[in-house]
């Protein structure tokens, strides 16, 4: 089990030492998705969506962008369709 959790922390330095803006933002967005969340489950039925809905189309872009910096694919097109689906929403919203 120490040698799971050594190997983990160990590709997490590895991972901050080889790209630490890219770490750093993987770190932003990822709070930014943590806090989307639980605003979102604390204030059901009436979420503030007009102050969410852009902050979470902000947390998916930089994520798109940390996965376009580490090439990998699958994650960037997973992000850059969320950013399309919520921006679509966040017009429509505005827009009614």
């Amino acid at each position: 089990m120490n040698d799971i959790l050594y190997g983990i922390f160990d590709w997490i330095k590895q991972d901050y030492k080889s790209y630490r803006v890219r770490f750093l933002l993987e770190i932003i967005a990822w709070a930014i998705s943590i806090g989307c969340s639980i605003t979102m489950a604390t204030t059901v039925p009436n979420p503030p969506l007009l102050i969410l809905y852009p902050i979470w189309i902000l947390g998916c872009a930089i994520y798109a962008w940390c996965a376009y910096s580490r090439r990998s694919f699958g994650m960037l097109a997973n992000y850059i369709l969320l950013v399309s689906i919520d921006t679509v929403g966040l017009i429509r919203m505005l827009s009614n």
